[in-house]
């Protein structure tokens, strides 16, 4: 653990708060991609299997359970509690895109050929693209809710603390996981123009 990683952590709860926040206050899903967060339900159900294998710290186990369980209640308020403003039209980026070449690159592309690493590699690999349904969005309507923005902004806030993460872990422990890095920093990228938009605008 380090300054970088509490920060990033902190910053990707903040992220599903302010959304869920929104959510809950305006009950409205007005301007969020349900397909976005069906895939960040299966990047944390994916990835987080090891809660009944693994027992590192109670702060992960907590954070881990937290992500799940949100991650879940987010998807329910959009389809079933408030699906009635759920823009289903404009959230139309076809998944398949997305999902094929992920299973796909991690089959090929893992630490170790066993079903529990192969699936955390699909998490790794699917939470570098699962925005794009949600920016795909936004550039289709043109616009975003101020609310919808500050969700995007923290999500790319913890994309880039993690590079930190990854670059201080490299220099005192000498730890460096490719997999993570790379989708890390693919996923970053896919947030820059968002960043020079919100920060101009």
């Amino acid at each position: 653990m380090n300054i970088f990683r509490i920060l990033g952590d902190v910053s990707h709860l903040l992220a599903i708060i302010i959304l869920l926040m929104k959510i809950v206050k305006s009950k409205s899903c007005a301007g969020i991609s349900g397909k976005s967060q069906i895939l960040f339900a299966l990047v944390f159900t994916t990835r987080y299997l090891d809660l009944f294998t693994n027992f590192i710290s109670v702060y992960n186990t907590v954070m881990k359970v937290i992500f799940l369980i949100c991650a879940y209640v987010t998807v329910y308020m959009i389809y079933v509690k408030f699906r009635k403003t759920f823009d289903s039209e404009n959230d139309s980026f076809r998944l398949e895109f997305l999902l094929v070449p992920v299973t796909g690159l991690s089959f090929l592309e893992n630490h170790s050929f066993t079903p529990l690493e192969i699936l955390w590699t699909f998490s790794i690999y699917l939470e570098s693209v699962a925005i794009l349904p949600q920016l795909f969005m936004i550039s289709k309507t043109g616009e975003a809710e101020t609310i919808t923005t500050h969700y995007l902004f923290f999500l790319g806030l913890y994309r880039a603390l993690y590079i930190a993460n990854w670059v201080w872990r490299y220099h005192t422990e000498n730890f460096y996981d490719q997999i993570a890095v790379v989708s890390g920093v693919v996923q970053t990228i896919f947030y820059c123009d968002f960043f020079y938009l919100y920060i101009t605008k």
